[in-house]
């Protein structure tokens, strides 16, 4: 049976190269079996990150704030401080060797981790991510019911191991999300724990995090914090 994955929590902001050669140099030592699993829990500074499906249209304002390439999935989204990031590096040859089935995972222990706060919250047909519905808002212009996005997901795997993962918005600054079309998807917006009047702080999130992993992964897990990296 392999270990537990390790748990970090870096405190104050990480800068976005930092964390990407953290992950390569993680990633490569999990595949070559010099190091375990890792679940870094973190916040960076304000900054858009353009997936690998990213649209140069989808970019509204590109001096706002730094934009990064990266190599996970999907298309342009932001990171900033009040926003829980979740960067998950597993070992997928010791789990399920299916992608579709570990971003469903990551969409699921999203869900549960919600759900310990009273919020709905759902997946979407042809939307990764996780959104909530907003029946205080008007309806879009085609009579859709107006959902918001709560959480984003984009992943990269390499030999079976995972890194990227996810964010769960718990307060940061809404505003910031209108230098991008978020994941490309227009008309619906996004969301946070705090605008939907929900009093949640990032430690509440960690350990809510840390409960329901094990619900998902078949792992028993606590959050313990290390020394920034």
């Amino acid at each position: 049976m392999m270990n537990q994955p390790e748990w970090r929590l870096s405190g104050g902001m990480v800068p976005y190269p930092e964390a990407l050669a953290v992950m390569e140099a993680r990633v490569a030592d999990i595949r070559a079996g010099r190091a375990g699993e890792l679940i870094w829990l973190l916040e960076h500074p304000a900054l858009y990150t353009a997936g690998t499906s990213a649209k140069a249209q989808d970019l509204l304002e590109p001096t706002r704030f730094p934009v990064h390439a990266t190599g996970r999935g999907g298309q342009y989204t932001y990171h900033g401080p009040g926003q829980r990031v979740v960067y998950v590096m597993l070992d997928l040859r010791a789990r399920r060797q299916d992608v579709r089935r570990f971003v469903s995972d990551l969409e699921e222990w999203t869900i549960r981790t919600l759900s310990r706060f009273a919020v709905t919250a759902e997946r979407r047909t042809g939307r990764v991510g996780v959104w909530v519905g907003r029946p205080d808002k008007p309806r879009l212009a085609g009579g859709q019911p107006r959902e918001d996005k709560i959480a984003a997901i984009g992943v990269r795997i390499r030999h079976w191991v995972s890194f990227h993962g996810l964010s769960i918005n718990v307060e940061p600054d809404l505003s910031h999300y209108a230098g991008i079309v978020p994941c490309g998807i227009s008309g619906h917006g996004v969301t946070s724990l705090v605008d939907l009047g929900l009093p949640v702080t990032l430690a509440d999130l960690d350990a809510a995090l840390a409960a329901t992993f094990d619900e998902v992964f078949g792992r028993q897990l606590a959050v313990k914090p290390s020394a920034a990296v």
